[in-house]
């Protein structure tokens, strides 16, 4: 028998399938260039093209997302490879949290959000939104990159990439006597067998965040988010916890974002300040590399300094 009338149960699928296929790509990518790393990209490469000095190499992690941009989905993979080969874990969280947002893509499409035809926005407060967006994302990474070169490395990894880590500096010590006794190995096709473990690894974190926010965006009426925008006490918070559970992609959230005319630009920014860093999804894939009590630090200590920075602008009138 035909459906006469929206069904929920419909809604839920539709939303589901909708941001799986929107996600799973990304996620792919990011898990093929993540198996071309560990088959190509020699041990500890990364850090050798990084300064010495600690503090100016994860200045420089936070731009690596405009030469490499790359999208929330993709990036966890991609980091997961990256430390494994070597790269310090506070440049690689500096990166992770930064290419979502400082990157040439999202920049255009913020300013072709806020600067469209239906905007009542001039193009130079466009701009303005825009260069704050990747301005204070990239201060805020680099921040919580020096942050987290304060904790040891065992308290932030997980223990099957520590485990990994250990191994590949055994195998790098021995290789020169392995590769006289041994074949070399098939690169490609250990990029392929990376990548289909990663993808399956990854990814089944991915649908359970996908899950929880389909069902948030089908079963909760998003428009009582509105009754909280008269002060940015009140709605630069709410305005996180939607980018939290709504899990935009960074390079379309701005088109919501500038849509949602109760909030002001400073609970705008802080949306899409800390949903490309920090999301539904996103919790469950850093869980695939990061130790939960360090994701819900992470998540926590994001949530508290996005927050306090843009509250701050904002009573100043920043924007």
């Amino acid at each position: 028998m035909p459906f006469t009338e929206p069904s929920q149960i419909g809604d839920l699928y539709f939303a589901f399938l909708a941001i799986l296929f929107e996600g799973a790509p990304y996620i792919l990518l990011g898990t093929i260039i993540s198996g071309f790393i560990d088959a190509y990209l020699p041990s500890n490469i990364m850090d050798r093209f990084l300064p010495k000095n600690r503090y100016a190499a994860i200045a420089l992690s936070g731009l690596l997302g405009a030469i490499f941009p790359v999208c929330e989905c993709a990036i966890v993979p991609v980091i997961r490879r990256l430390v494994q080969k070597g790269l310090p874990v506070s440049c690689a969280i500096t990166y992770m949290l930064s290419a979502p947002i400082v990157n040439p893509i999202v920049a255009v499409s913020t300013f072709s959000a806020f600067g469209g035809e239906f905007h009542d926005i001039h193009a130079g407060d466009a701009l303005n939104l825009t260069l704050s967006r990747i301005g204070f994302a990239y201060l805020i990474t680099v921040f919580v990159g020096i942050a987290v070169h304060q904790f040891s490395i065992k308290s932030i990894l997980r223990n099957n990439l520590l485990k990994k880590i250990e191994a590949d500096a055994q195998t790098k010590k021995s290789g020169a006597v392995l590769s006289k006794n041994k074949e070399t190995p098939d690169r490609l096709l250990i990029a392929i067998r990376s990548t289909a473990r990663d993808f399956l690894d990854v990814g089944m974190y991915f649908v359970i965040g996908v899950m929880i926010t389909a069902l948030y965006r089908t079963q909760i009426d998003q428009g009582l988010v509105d009754n909280f925008a008269s002060s940015d006490w009140v709605g630069i918070p709410v305005m996180m916890i939607l980018a939290f559970v709504l899990s935009l992609c960074s390079t379309s959230d701005a088109f919501i974002a500038s849509q949602m005319l109760s909030f002001s630009s400073a609970a705008k920014l802080a949306f899409l300040t800390y949903g490309p860093m920090m999301d539904v999804k996103l919790v469950f894939m850093y869980s695939s590399v990061f130790k939960p009590k360090f994701v819900l630090i992470l998540a926590v200590g994001l949530f508290v300094i996005i927050g306090f920075v843009f509250i701050q602008l904002g009573s100043l009138n920043f924007f």
